[in-house]
């Protein structure tokens, strides 16, 4: 079998796992058994070629991975919740997928671009005129901002459960870069810090954005700089995308294992140690997604 990637993301009393062509969900429901959605994923790039270039391929991906997670969120929430004997599900319609991911980007958008702006727009005057410290200002309080989300997110109990199964994801997946047997006790010695993980990503994300507003003008208006920082979103995903590929390919490196570090750091935020039983989950997530993608190989992706 050729090499295959894995991605993934914890959900509720459970881990999402993501081959390239095929996607399998296993949460524990209260009565302790293990339940598994799986189905077929036919890569986008196949359908639209133009979707394998670099930088448009990351803006596509995690719109993609949006969508996913969105739906995984929700398989999750009804098994986790799920009392004995029940087997009726009330799944989310087109509707009310498209409006939770919807306002889930408008509340990340509203809370880690526009607010910041505003904030320096505030204290503009005891900046000056540089365009630069503008937005070295800006760039700062965007990631105070992102830091303090994570940091009073993670305060929270049934968050805590989430990111124990955010560390099985991860350890299940060394396990299978190793190439060992998925096995419990193999899992249970890897690493919660994977280089690939979404959350290096997202602070990957606040830094290249600081890069990329510098380019707009400080003398635009409010609504302009705002708008034209929205507009800018999908170039800052593919970007952040494109280096996110190349530290992992090379994390073997000191230098690039210096510029990750921070990503590894907050990460310790994000994941906590697994019991055994969630290891159980994401193995059998894992195991589940491997039996139907075959040996499709295909780029590395975000977990």
């Amino acid at each position: 079998m050729d090499k295959i990637n894995i991605g993934g993301q914890a959900v509720l009393e459970g881990v999402m796992m993501r081959a390239p062509r095929s996607i399998a969900i296993a949460v524990r429901r209260p009565t302790g058994e293990i339940v598994v959605k799986k189905e077929e994923l036919i890569p986008i790039s196949e359908r639209f070629p133009i979707t394998k270039l670099p930088v448009v391929r990351g803006a596509v991906a995690l719109f993609q991975s949006l969508i996913i997670g969105m739906k995984a969120l929700n398989f999750s929430a009804n098994e986790a919740m799920a009392e004995e004997g029940q087997e009726e599900k009330k799944e989310l319609s087109s509707w009310a997928m498209a409006g939770t991911i919807i306002f889930a980007l408008a509340f990340g958008i509203l809370l880690f671009f526009i607010m910041p702006l505003y904030l320096t727009k505030l204290i503009s005057p005891a900046i000056g005129n540089s365009n630069i410290l503008f937005n070295l200002v800006d760039g700062a309080i965007r990631v105070v901002v992102f830091l303090l989300y994570i940091w009073i997110i993670s305060r929270m109990n049934d968050i805590q459960r989430v990111f124990q199964y955010h560390g099985a994801e991860h350890k299940s997946i060394f396990t299978f870069e190793a190439g060992e047997e998925l096995t419990v006790e193999n899992v249970r010695k890897h690493s919660c810090l994977h280089p690939r993980c979404g959350t290096s990503f997202l602070l990957i994300v606040m830094v290249v954005s600081i890069v990329m507003f510098s380019l707009i003008p400080k003398a635009w208006p409010f609504y302009l700089k705002a708008g034209s920082r929205i507009l800018f979103l999908p170039l800052i995903a593919g970007v952040s995308y494109e280096f996110l590929k190349w530290s992992a390919k090379h994390d073997k490196s000191a230098i690039v294992k210096m510029i990750i570090a921070p990503g590894l750091a907050l990460q310790r935020l994000t994941t906590k140690e697994p019991d055994d039983s969630q290891l159980e989950v994401a193995i059998k997530s894992i195991e589940e997604a491997l039996e139907i993608n075959g040996s499709y190989s295909d780029d590395r992706l975000v977990i």
